[in-house]
């Protein structure tokens, strides 16, 4: 490596890709390979690569901007702040704490989303607080933490799918939305796996299937059960492992017998000799894994999707065991992190809940205020974005677009122009920052240090490279002012190194602990995996339990679940739940623990979790949890007026809101535009032409966007991604429909009709 070389990460998605940037002339930075990150060993998609381009101040905000006359006009940090301190004060003072809104996002550092939930709690007393990811990943969460205790989205390192025996991708995309992962799974087949892709698009990942189920989208409900039918059917359930370590079967069986196989081909499409040779791929290995993403979760069902999706795996004895069990594809660049440390409607730092009595003492005496002032939760992203307006007066937003990202966003639009104020901390002027009375510019990736979780639960710490240009501050530093306008002079460093050091004390005990993490400790053995607690944890000196479960005289996967540790005095019911989960080879260290702290002292010796649950589930028992689920229909079925299911998605050159990647020209080149991918017979019906603009309309708006013609989608569906503003807004069309447990909203089926562009 160049000894000018900084190693760091991507700043995109969950896979965060290692990469060193090294200086260039001009006083920027370039991209370099790292090959000593095992997610990515080297490789980079388009996007990493060009990261740096979003450095240069041609694109981004150098400048705060405040609404003068209606007009965005540059302003001093002092005067931008102030204006921002009186309009959260004054919705405070007029109309109640939780006129006050906070919204944050999963690109966020560990350290931003710890102190942006500490903000909207201690400085504005707000219960009005959510973020972007909800949109991401909350299925999935809700799903694992009902079944197995605990929510990290890879329960294991990537590096375990090669060795697996056969994994089912459930609406991924890899090579375009994680390329450089589509490397594990060519490295299963050649290890004679096999990979059975469930999209009802033949993208370039199905491409890739030695088995390939095209559903109809918001199906995958009924597929899996449909699966699990045919388990029990065949005699293919693991009758020792039901026993030994879960609980509920009985009931989730006979759910699953109700979708005999015929019911679920008129259902999903996909017919039943399909369904049979997925089920004789999946539990054929001795090894075998379930990996889902945004296809399955998006859903107004979506936490029973993935429920269902589990029940398959547990009852073929997969979770808990090497080599198999159940993930979820975390999308966002700290998606995982972010949704563990207090950015949450309903959560806490540590991943406490924040209706947990225990919890609110331990994190309100971290941050010396007294438990009965911490707000109870809030809304969820949806809903708190429908309430702007009318009971939420006033907003902060940092790191999200959610006037592209947001489902019904032309509504969304409507309520952030319906705020007293709104205020937006990001890099590049957004949809939604053009709307700001106040645009704060703050420093990117490559210009400050900081942690992030990827989608394996690794820990990792990104390392500045160089300075921010004159005019840019941080978002620790935005909070810190702010909160000191607003009364609250301490307790908002701006170090992210102190930061972490207290996100260490405020996580002790709780399911995601960090509390045997260190900056060190994250550079000398690039990364540690959660959850990680220290023998003695910081700020807490009783006994946390951490050992538990991770004895190796222990040899039986399925024994009785140990004995529960005495929990510290902030961990409560949830520290008692998951004392226990490192197994036997996630006890393992694959660091070097041991060095010395930011005091100098020693850090905790424990190694990290790379797997979680080998002897027990974070459950109470120890045991996993069955849910039985039923199939029900997508919350908006197709009709006479609107005959098609619109599914959303991305592609490989543009990510997410596309507010940074549109501002590349090469990814921009790449892909430049919005469009409507439909198959030939529905083209041929309504007399669409390649690359012609046809109008897609729901029952919340229309979009106009060329026509892309392909055999790879099912006639009854169109697809569009979702990363453009303007006419071609994918959002303008989708659903808010939300999921009862997760709050997810349906962004992946709603009812349309394609017309010809400009037919009224």
């Amino acid at each position: 490596m160049n000894a000018s070389a900084t190693p760091t990460h991507c700043p995109y998605c969950a896979l965060q890709c290692g990469m060193n940037l090294t200086p260039t002339p001009g006083g920027g930075v370039e991209v370099a390979e790292r090959a000593d990150f095992p997610v990515n060993r080297g490789a980079l998609c388009g996007k990493g690569r060009t990261a740096p381009a979003l450095l240069s101040s041609r694109v981004r905000l150098t400048s705060p901007l405040v609404r003068t006359a209606g007009v965005l006009e540059p302003a001093g940090w002092d005067v931008a702040l102030a204006r921002i301190a009186e309009g959260l004060a004054r919705a405070r003072t007029g109309y109640g704490p939780d006129a006050c809104g906070v919204f944050g996002g999963g690109g966020l550092t560990n350290e931003k989303a710890y102190s942006l939930g500490k903000f909207a709690r201690v400085v504005l007393g707000t219960s009005q607080i959510d973020y972007n990811g909800r949109f991401c990943m909350s299925s999935a969460a809700a799903a694992g933490g009902r079944a197995f205790g605990l929510d990290r989205g890879l329960p294991f390192p990537l590096e375990d799918v090669p060795r697996t025996g056969c994994v089912i991708l459930v609406g991924s995309n890899l090579a375009e939305t994680m390329p450089p992962a589509l490397r594990f799974v060519t490295e299963l087949k050649e290890n004679g796996g096999t990979l059975v892709v469930i999209d009802p698009r033949r993208t370039r990942t199905a491409e890739q299937a030695d088995l390939h189920l095209a559903p109809r989208p918001g199906t995958d409900l009924a597929l899996a059960l449909g699966m699990l039918h045919l388990v029990v059917a065949e005699g293919r359930t693991d009758e020792e492992y039901i026993r030994a370590r879960t609980s509920g079967w009985e009931e989730t069986r006979a759910a699953a017998m109700a979708h005999w196989p015929e019911y679920v081909e008129r259902i999903t499409g996909v017919s039943v000799p399909e369904l049979r040779a997925a089920v004789r791929m999946f539990c054929e290995p001795e090894d075998a894994m379930v990996l889902t993403a945004r296809g399955p979760e998006q859903q107004a069902k979506g936490t029973d999707t993935v429920s269902a999706w589990i029940n398959l795996c547990l009852a073929t004895g997969r979770p808990g065991r090497p080599r198999s069990g159940y993930g979820c594809l975390t999308g966002q660049g700290n998606g995982q992190g972010g949704r563990e440390h207090g950015q949450k409607a309903d959560q806490l730092p540590g991943y406490r809940k924040l209706t947990d009595p225990a919890a609110r003492r331990h994190v309100a005496e971290v941050w010396g205020i007294d438990p009965d002032t911490l707000p109870g939760p809030g809304r969820s992203a949806y809903e708190l974005l429908d309430a702007l307006g009318t009971d939420i007066r006033a907003l902060l937003l940092m790191g999200s677009n959610p006037v592209v990202s947001a489902p019904h966003a032309a509504h969304v639009e409507e309520r952030l122009k319906s705020l007293d104020f709104l205020a937006v901390a990001d890099v590049v002027l957004s949809e939604t920052a053009a709307l700001a009375d106040v645009v704060l510019p703050v420093a990117q990736w490559a210009e400050e240090t900081g942690t992030t979780t990827n989608l394996e639960g690794r820990v990792l710490l990104r390392r500045r490279a160089l300075s921010p240009p004159e005019g840019v501050r941080t978002d620790l530093e935005v909070l810190h002012g702010l909160a000191a306008l607003l009364g609250v002079e301490k307790g908002f460093p701006t170090d992210p190194e102190e930061v972490f050091e207290e996100l260490r004390r405020a996580s002790a005990g709780g399911p995601a602990d960090y509390s045997g993490i260190t900056y060190r400790r994250l550079a000398e053995e690039n990364g540690v995996f959660w959850p990680c607690p220290a023998p003695t944890a910081p700020g807490a000196p009783q006994e946390a339990g951490a050992g538990a479960g991770t004895d190796p005289d222990r040899t039986t996967p399925g024994a009785g679940p140990p004995a529960r540790a005495r929990t510290d005095a902030g961990a409560g019911t949830e520290t008692e739940a998951v004392t226990g989960v490192i197994g036997r080879e996630g006890g393992r260290s694959e660091g070097a623990p041991g060095a010395a702290g930011r005091d100098g002292t020693a850090d905790a010796h424990h190694p990290g979790t790379p797997r979680l649950f080998l002897d027990r589930f974070a459950t109470e028992d120890g045991r996993a949890r069955f849910v039985p689920v039923s199939h029900r229909p997508v919350a908006e079925e197709p009709d006479e007026e609107y005959p098609l299911l619109l599914t959303t998605g991305r592609v490989v050159a543009q990510y997410q809101s596309g507010a940074q990647t549109r501002r590349v020209d090469e990814l921009n080149a790449a892909a430049p535009g919005p469009y409507v991918e439909m198959h030939p017979r529905l083209a041929e019906r309504l007399g669409a032409v390649d690359g012609v603009a046809v109008t897609v309309v729901s029952r919340r708006g229309r979009v106009v966007a060329p026509a892309r013609i392909t055999t790879a989608i099912r006639p009854d569906t169109v697809f569009m991604p979702f990363h453009w503003p303007g006419e071609g807004r994918a959002n303008t069309l989708t659903n808010p429909a939300l999921d009862p447990v997760s709050r997810m909203p349906e962004f992946k089926a709603c009812a349309v009709r394609v017309e010809p562009a400009g037919e009224a």
